[in-house]
Formats: C-alpha cells, structure tokens, sequence
C-alpha cells in the first residue's frame, strides 16, 4: 500500500508540475478600460494614458456615437472611431467585430490622422465590424422623431445598424472582401479601406498568443448597457466589460484587470433616468466648470452629485478590480459637495434597478468641499484635506483601489 500511495503521490506531483508548465504557456491576459456612468467620464484621456505600456488598444462596441478628443499641439481633433493611443507610435489600434462603423466617418479620421503625421497602417478593422449606412442614419433620425419620449439618440445610425445584425441583413467588412459589390460602398471608399480589414479573431488572438500586451477600450458607459442600463434610454451594444469577449470574440479567461473610470460627479446627456441630477444653480455650474457639452453632438449634459449606488452597481457588472476618478478639480469652490448613496421608494431602501421608479427619493451624504486650486497636485496624499477625504470616501463606497485622480484637463495634471 505504501508503495501504492508512493507512486500515487509521483503520478500526482507530475502532473502538478505539468500542469505549472502548461500555465506558465497560457497567452498574455487583456485589460479592459470601461465607463462607470452613463458616458463622457474621460475615458479617451485615461485609455490615452495607459496605451503607452501596451502593444494593441482593441475597442470592441459601438460606433460614431462615441468620441474622444486628442490634443496635439495647438490643434483639438475629435475623434468618434478610431481607437485611443493613436498617438503612441508603437501602438497598433484595431476595431473588433462587435462595433458599427461608418465608412465616411472612418476615412475623414484616417485623412486627419495623415495629416498629422500618424501612420495609419496601424489601424485595423476586423472584418466581423458591421458598417453603418445613410439609410441607417434616416432611419434613426425619423425613429427618434416618431417616439413620443424621445431616448436622446445622437442620430448617427448605430440603432438601426444593430438592428440590422440581429436581423441578419446587415453589410459586414468581409462582404466587402467577399462580393463583387456593395452598392453603397464606391469603389474609392473601397480603395481607401481594403488594406485595413483583417480576420478580427485570428488577429486579436495571434496578439495574445504572442505575449502582446492588449488594452480593451469600451465606448459610452456601463448605465448605457442595452441589456443592463437604464433601458430604453441606452445605447444599442453592449458597454460592459463582458462586452469585450463577445465584441473581440475572446473568452473571459483573456481578461486580467477590470478598470473603471468615473467624474467625481455625473452627467447624463439625453433623456432618461438619473437620480443624482441637481435642477438647480449648482448642476448649472458644474456644466459650466466642467465643461460638459457633448464631444459629438455639443449638446448640454445634464449634470448632478456622483451617484454611488449606480456606481456600486457598475462595480459589479464589470467584476472591477480599481477605479479612475476624472474631473475632482470641477468640484473646486464648492462649500459642500455630495454624494447619493442610497434609494428610497415608499420609505424602503431599493437598489439601483429602481432608478427610474416614479416617486424614487435619495439619500445624500454631504461633504466638506475645498477652496484651494489643486491642478498642482500630483500625488493623492497631498491634496487638501477635504479633497483627499473625498477621495476616500468614494474609494471606500466603491470598494476598489483608486488607481489615479484626474486634477484638470492637461496630460500631466494627474495624481497617483
């Protein structure tokens, strides 16, 4: 018997130490950067920023509905479909499958890009992309136009672009590739866009296999999922981080670290749901100190105190493992500031699903707010006191690190 147990024990040893060698073997893990509110919380900036350690930022959902601005030297190019990093040279930028693209919009920022000096044979689009059509913008515009509550779409043809993949009569990349022709696609457009489709799966995959390091960019925000947002009024893909494996076609073992970024206050823009908006001389000066006006449609955002219960909600579905904090400079000079952290329907507490209930009441914890300019500050231990006691606050409500405050709108002007 003890021979037995003798050989038993070997036999296990064995394969534990295959099964280590196997493992030391498995393809480099991705990170996913997403939005933790209803968009606009500066994802672009952070995606920007952490795109310098990374081989490939792969943006797997949505359209030219989202934006991002870079700033290169006096001149402000927004940019609504080609991924952030353009600016890092080493970074190659590819759009997965599960993102629409208009082929108009797409070529205008190749044609900026060149024109800044960027080479954008590193732009990549995988060939599962379905492409967003006029028709799909007519079909939006009249839609929205027809609602008797409008959603506050950016009338940009996504829905009904996504619409059409359900239905299985949408126009791909690889029906580019693949048919003689597409009526809508001219043969110029094809000339400008054929060296820039490839097998998305074996292209993000080939990545990983290789020990690429890859960063996952999500468009809009987790509170705009069309399956886990405050539906309608969302977006139409999926904006989560779970969004990434079926937007990139990657299992969720690909994934390593889940971070979030959040305003130190929140915005919304459209109808729809938001429990923490202020109706009052206070959200009117965050919209003008924070300069909160859409990147696309420059429409006004509306504007209120960080809503903590909707963020611990976005912590969850995104298996968060920290957060990112942009825009605490905005809450300068305000005597008090707030924060929600609880619902109240009918004198019970209720949970974030209820955003949108009739007669829904919150819970406001008031903080002491700063007078003292902190732009300067690049270390979180050194703001001011109430700043710091902020920080700490939402770190504690959210239950994840804060990996980096944003301090103003400069590249540089961050906190660690």
């Amino acid at each position: 018997m003890d021979a037995e147990r003798r050989a038993t024990d070997a036999e296990r040893e064995r394969r534990r130490f295959q099964g280590e060698q196997i493992r030391s073997e498995v393809p480099a893990k991705a990170d996913v950067i997403v939005g933790l509110q209803w968009g606009d919380e500066g994802k672009g900036r952070i995606v920007d920023l952490y795109a310098a350690d990374y081989d490939v930022v792969a943006r797997f959902a949505g359209g030219d509905n989202a934006g991002h601005s870079i700033v290169v030297g006096e001149r402000e190019l927004a940019l609504r479909i080609v991924p952030s990093g353009v600016m890092h040279p080493h970074v190659e930028l590819f759009v997965g499958g599960g993102a629409v693209v208009n082929l108009q919009t797409l070529i205008g920022e190749l044609d900026a890009l060149i024109e800044l000096g960027v080479d954008v044979s590193r732009v990549k689009i995988s060939d599962r992309a379905h492409i967003v059509f006029p028709h799909h913008v007519e079909r939006d515009k009249a839609g929205e136009a027809s609602r008797a509550s409008a959603i506050g779409t950016t009338g940009r043809g996504i829905g009904p672009a996504y619409v059409d993949r359900v239905a299985r009569t949408g126009v791909r990349f690889a029906d580019l590739l693949h048919r003689d022709n597409v009526a809508e696609v001219s043969n110029e457009q094809m000339m400008r866009i054929r060296r820039h489709i490839v097998d998305g799966v074996a292209y993000i995959h080939e990545r990983l296999n290789n020990g690429k390091r890859v960063l996952l960019e999500g468009a809009q925000g987790s509170l705009l999922d069309v399956g886990y947002g405050t539906y309608p009024y969302v977006t139409s893909s999926h904006t989560i981080a779970g969004g990434a494996c079926t937007g990139l076609g990657i299992g969720p073992g690909a994934i390593g670290r889940a971070i979030g970024v959040l305003k130190a206050y929140c915005t919304r823009v459209g109808g729809g749901p938001f429990p923490s908006e202020l109706h009052d001389e206070r959200g009117e000066r965050l919209r003008g100190q924070g300069g909160e006006y859409g990147t696309v449609t420059g429409r006004p955002r509306r504007c209120g105190w960080l809503d903590a219960v909707a963020a611990q909600y976005a912590v969850a579905l995104n298996g968060l493992t920290s957060a990112v904090i942009t825009k605490l400079d905005v809450l300068t000079g305000f005597e008090r500031v707030g924060i929600v952290t609880g619902y109240r329907l009918a004198g019970k507490r209720v949970e974030f699903a209820d955003a949108g209930a009739p007669g829904l009441e919150t819970e406001i914890e008031e903080l002491s707010g700063w007078s003292e300019p902190i732009r300067g500050y690049r270390r979180i231990a050194d703001l001011p006191r109430a700043a710091r006691d902020y920080v700490d606050r939402v770190r504690e409500l959210l239950g994840v690190p804060i990996e980096l405050v944003s301090v103003g709108r400069e590249r540089t002007q961050l906190a660690r």
